[in-house]
């Protein structure tokens, strides 16, 4: 038996809207915004321009709007004020520091794609050459960095980890961390602060608005390699390289519309410095330690609507709330139309919901404003059509996403499952190798992998899937019921063959196979972490286990054990004393043994049901 796909979506017209924000409207129209790409160009005061804007919304949307506006003005002075509680602000009558432009450290200019940053995107002109990335003189030396990493370690930054999407990774927040925080926090007055404030004038005024918040220091090795491909949660993000590159293989940053295998040059003592809301990642390292600082920004003097609005939408999808997570996204994709992370979360809701139609607009919308260059969108938009029944556009989605981000095992495993759907056994298996090469402990890969070797007669090999499969606890149950039926074939195999020894050892397996996922089963769906493959498994073990059953008896009867037959049959019927061939079964064996009187009352009892 496979397994079903990943239906869980990647996330992230508007109705009575004319007007936006964050672009020159052309006629209002939502497909017009769609065709315009990149930053605007207005001149207007943006604090007017956004109290207009607001004021306008407010008439579209009501009372509930601005006081979600008004959260977001209260949460964003909060967040300003925790950060200056750990980490360096200017004093209001502090004279901040400027970036020697003339300092031997030059910069490095990089596309941030088709789209601009979701706040304040009306600031941003082309280019977008946003990514900005330090060359020559590094911001601080390698001696420097060598001992903020090692007074991290004696603070135990090596020793912490934690879940980070679908990856473990090593490392700590610098609120933990004091006297690496100590360091960071004179570097953030003296260097990082001016640099950012340089870098991008079209929104911070001056070094004294940028506030650091969500600081970590990262530790990348063999086993904890990389993160997933994502957007940071603030208008500006950095990170800085603190171990020599000699000192480790692999890892490196990538930003996705550049191609995975473009890794941005930053050996330790630079830094990468953009918008947060690019998709990015970081290679796998393969081999020695990876340290890099990582750190979110917010500007005292703007608030990030859309981003405050997405994320509080989020919260309320995950917390089921989808009516007014729904409200959340409309809000911020008034302010920008763009936003191509509440476009894929409110996808996410019509998928929920069913609405497939919707939701695939949604998503291509998203495609379309990213040239296509999203994996998650295009793995979202492969559940979608899938889900509609269009295998060969799914396909093709997968396909792409694929080609965009290799190294997603739910994305090979459900490309897989199509590819097996159509047919093309090869691809498929391929694609659950790679799938299990990425995540070995993905339970799924192997017992669909497992699956289609033995469907193609090769069960020695699909028995070394479904062991495999047994190792990870989600889908252990459903690989015993596929190994059950590989020892079963086998069984069927080696009595035919005249092999009856062989044959009882391995339909013993089955049995205890079947046995052993019946308890798993039972307990998932007794605790309520029962799937929708679970029920269809579950109602196969009772046909499996009476297969092995009499199996057994007949093995062992053909071995003249008609002892251990007759217990075989009997412990059918104790076990399904409804079924009626499990009495037949026994009254053969009983006959056979000349126990006249039991068989016919045997009999008695199946023809009484």
């Amino acid at each position: 038996f496979r397994l079903g796909p990943v239906r869980k979506a990647r996330w992230g017209e508007l109705q009575g809207v004319d007007e936006c924000l964050e672009f020159d409207c052309v006629g209002g129209a939502w497909n017009t915004l769609l065709n315009m790409r990149g930053g605007g160009s207005s001149s207007v005061n943006y604090v007017d321009r956004l109290q207009v804007k607001l004021t306008e919304l407010e008439k579209t949307f009501g009372s509930e709007f601005i006081e979600a506006i008004q959260q977001n003005e209260k949460e964003h002075a909060e967040d300003c004020a925790t950060s200056c509680e750990s980490f360096y602000c200017a004093g209001s009558d502090s004279q901040s520091s400027s970036w020697d432009q003339h300092s031997g450290t030059t910069i490095a200019s990089y596309s941030f794609g088709a789209t601009p940053p979701e706040d304040f995107a009306d600031k941003f002109g082309f280019p977008l050459d946003l990514i900005k990335v330090t060359e020559g003189l590094p911001l601080f030396s390698v001696d420097e960095a060598a001992d903020v990493v090692k007074a991290a370690e004696l603070e135990g930054v090596d020793k912490n980890e934690y879940i980070s999407g679908k990856y473990k990774l090593g490392g700590d927040w610098l609120v933990n961390l004091p006297n690496t925080r100590k360091w960071f926090n004179q570097r953030l007055e003296s260097t990082f602060f001016p640099l950012l404030s340089y870098l991008f004038p079209e929104i911070v005024s001056s070094p004294s608005v940028l506030r650091a918040h969500s600081v970590s220091l990262l530790k990348y090795n063999a086993s904890h390699p990389r993160t997933d491909v994502h957007v940071d949660n603030g208008i500006l993000a950095m990170t800085l390289a603190m171990t020599p590159k000699d000192n480790y293989l692999g890892g490196g940053t990538f930003f996705e519309h550049m191609g995975v295998d473009n890794i941005l040059p930053m050996d330790v003592g630079h830094g990468t410095f953009r918008p947060g809301s690019v998709r990015h990642g970081g290679h796998k390292v393969e081999k020695g330690e990876r340290y890099i600082l990582g750190a979110f920004l917010l500007i005292e003097d703007r608030v990030e609507h859309v981003r405050r609005l997405k994320n509080r939408g989020s919260e309320l999808r995950r917390a089921g709330n989808l009516d007014d997570a729904e409200k959340h996204f409309k809000w911020a994709l008034a302010i920008n139309p763009k936003c191509t992370t509440c476009l894929k979360d409110w996808a996410e809701i019509l998928l929920t919901r069913k609405q497939y139609a919707e939701a695939e607009e949604k998503i291509r919308d998203v495609l379309h404003l990213l040239e296509d260059l999203d994996s998650d969108a295009l793995f979202t938009l492969g559940i979608i059509l899938s889900e509609q029944g269009k295998d060969d556009e799914s396909i093709e989605a997968y396909t792409k996403s694929v080609q965009l981000n290799a190294d997603d095992a739910e994305l090979c495993y459900n490309l897989g499952i199509k590819l097996g759907a159509k047919g093309d056994a090869k691809a498929e298996m391929s694609m659950y190798a790679r799938a299990t090469t990425i995540d070995p402990k993905f339970g799924g890969a192997w017992v669909n992998w497992g699956t289609s070797l033995a469907e193609s007669g090769n069960l020695d090999d699909a028995e070394v899937m479904f062991l495999k499969a047994i190792e990870c606890p989600e889908v252990a149950s459903k690989a015993l019921i596929n190994l059950a039926l590989v020892y079963q074939n086998k069984a069927n195999t080696l009595a035919s063959q005249g092999d009856l020894p062989g044959a009882k050892k391995a339909i013993v397996d089955a049995g205890k196979s079947l046995d052993n996922a019946k308890t798993l089963l039972d307990h998932a769906v007794a605790s309520g972490k029962g799937d929708s493959d679970s029920a269809r498994y579950i109602a196969q073990y009772e046909p499996l286990r009476l297969q092995c059953h009499r199996l057994t008896g007949s093995i062992l009867a053909g071995l003249q054990d008609f002892a251990g037959a007759e217990t075989e049959f009997r412990t059918a019927t104790d076990a399904f004393p409804h079924v009626k061939g499990a009495w037949e079964m026994l009254a053969r064996v009983l006959e056979i043994q000349g126990k006249t009187e039991e068989a016919n009352e045997a009999r008695a009892k199946l023809t009484s049901l």
